[in-house]
């Protein structure tokens, strides 16, 4: 498999260009390594998202063996752990994720985190990324199947069971199967922004995050205006131009010419929340938006985004996003 990501002549891919390399092992994990390429592998310029060039290499090919019956053929070997900016351990290998793995790989991981690559691990792709030492005194995760199995082979490391993903300082760790979209979309919000990491995710039907410890935790996702169909559409339009506005049910009842109670149980199956908190989580993503692109104060942006104070806006987006405004603003004017 070459590299993924159809080349144009976008400003974005020549002056942003992203390099991925995704590290596979005998017996890969097909649904952790779609997700890398789902995620940085597709041309998605014309939609305002960076150019990022996906290849999938490893040491033991060029051809390896998929559980599930094929084969796959791989065109780039280790060396192209020396080009990447940031680097994809998808899982650990089969038949357990117990194995030894390759002085030349631990070299290779060792040697790319040193020149400032990134280094990544969905599931059991936390086993490998452990065994070059770089998680020793660092918080990690890892699926909860192999919990045990982790803990006993990396006492050094401070396990993580209960969250998403964990990381920083360019090395970071995923739980398992599905909560690897959770950190590449974290970490495309810390490189490119919420606006497009929420991009990504509309496009892939996922919730751009999922709220709680780190902003890592939401029951269902929080749909955009144009995500909903039917009479409601309009209703949302209307509040996605008007945060500012004092904002309650009674008045989006009657703009949708329902009972609040009928408009409350139709905004709940449509968008699987409630329309206050609905509303909430609008004006948050608006001033997330405003803080990434404007000189505005916190105060200005509160009022604009229908928050009323800067402490109420702290309070909310802080719950939200995991960080007070102040320190986003700073970090994502950082990466810009």
């Amino acid at each position: 498999m070459t590299g993924m990501g159809t080349k144009n002549d976008s400003p974005l891919r020549q002056e942003r260009e992203h390099r991925v390399a995704v590290l596979l092992f005998d017996r890969p994990a097909m649904f952790e390594t779609s997700v890398a390429i789902e995620v940085w592998g597709h041309d998605r310029t014309e939609m305002g998202v960076p150019f990022s060039e996906v290849r999938l290499c490893t040491n033991e090919g060029p051809t390896l063996r998929v559980e599930t019956g094929f084969d796959l053929v791989l065109e780039h070997d280790l060396s192209t752990l020396e080009w990447a900016d940031t680097i994809v351990l998808p899982n650990g290998g089969r038949p357990s994720p117990l194995i030894d793995y390759e002085l030349d790989v631990m070299d290779a991981l060792r040697a790319a985190h040193a020149r400032g690559a990134r280094v990544i691990s969905f599931c059991s792709g936390a086993f490998p990324l452990a065994a070059t030492g770089l998680l020793d005194g660092r918080s990690a995760t890892t699926h909860w199947l192999y919990m045990t199995q982790f803990t006993a082979r990396n006492p050094l490391v401070e396990i993580e069971p209960d969250v998403l993903y964990t990381g920083g300082d360019g090395l970071y760790t995923s739980a398992g199967t599905a909560a690897a979209i959770d950190l590449c979309l974290h970490l495309v919000r810390e490189d490119w922004g919420a606006e497009v990491a929420n991009t990504i995710a509309r496009r892939m039907v996922v919730p751009p995050h999922r709220d709680g410890g780190q902003a890592q935790y939401v029951e269902q996702p929080v749909p955009h205006s144009a995500d909903v169909e039917g009479d409601l559409r309009a209703v949302l339009e209307w509040v996605e131009g008007n945060l500012q506005r004092t904002l309650t049910v009674d008045e989006l009842a009657r703009r949708a010419a329902m009972t609040p109670r009928t408009f409350a149980r139709r905004f709940k199956a449509a968008t699987g929340t409630t329309p206050l908190q609905w509303i909430l989580h609008q004006r948050v993503v608006a001033a997330q938006s405003a803080l990434e692109t404007t000189t505005a104060t916190i105060d200005d942006i509160a009022a604009t985004c229908g928050f009323g104070s800067a402490a109420a806006l702290r309070q909310h987006f802080t719950k939200l996003v995991g960080s007070t405004p102040s320190n986003y603003r700073s970090a994502f004017t950082h990466a810009a």
